[in-house]
């Protein structure tokens, strides 16, 4: 298709040049050649197909619509799928924090409605006291991610360990968490 003309880097700044001149043509070469390659390395960071789709499709949006093809000078190819990790790690980091909101929306829900302020405190210090007796790399991970708003690579490099251990430690401390919360729900329930 593209590098039949040429070697790819004659053919990424051709679609440069027609890119910033306004060619949606230009755009449309760019997602049939590199689409399914990106979908694919989103797939390592996010567990559905559909959500890899979406965010792939959402980094050629906001390329197009932000006008950042003019902040290239070459290699589109590594812009790209840079642009996608980072959409795919700010996807996971987003969908983390509304997983541990929602845990302490139930937590302000039960303790609103139906606790007196000693219990309340006393639920707190369960849950925290829960939060201790995690495994000691989830806790940490967990602490790490929540407490100290740290996103999954840094504390990937802060404990020297793949991202996607990262996410699966948090992933199973959310869970029991969530288990534990469960419980709890269930003792105050009338």
């Amino acid at each position: 298709m593209c590098c039949l003309e040429g070697n790819m880097a004659d053919f990424e700044q051709k679609i440069l040049n027609n890119l910033r001149r306004g060619d949606e043509n230009s755009l449309r070469e760019l997602f049939e050649l590199y689409y399914k390659p990106l979908c694919l390395f989103a797939l390592k960071f996010v567990d559905s197909i559909e959500q890899a789709e979406d965010i792939v499709q959402d980094t050629f949006i906001n390329f197009w619509n932000s006008r950042s093809y003019n902040n290239i000078h070459s290699n589109i190819k590594a812009y790209l799928f840079s642009a996608v990790r980072n959409n795919a790690l700010y996807a996971i980091r987003k969908e983390s924090k509304f997983r541990f909101e929602e845990i302490d929306n139930h937590v302000q829900s039960l303790i609103e409605d139906e606790l007196p302020e000693d219990e309340l405190k006393n639920l707190k210090e369960l849950l925290f006291k829960q939060i201790e007796q995690l495994p000691p790399k989830g806790r940490e991970i967990f602490k790490a991610i929540v407490f100290e708003n740290m996103k999954y690579r840094e504390v990937a490099e802060l404990y020297g360990i793949s991202v996607n251990t990262v996410k699966t430690q948090y992933s199973r401390s959310l869970s029991k968490l969530r288990e534990f919360l469960d419980v709890l729900i269930l003792l105050f329930l009338p």
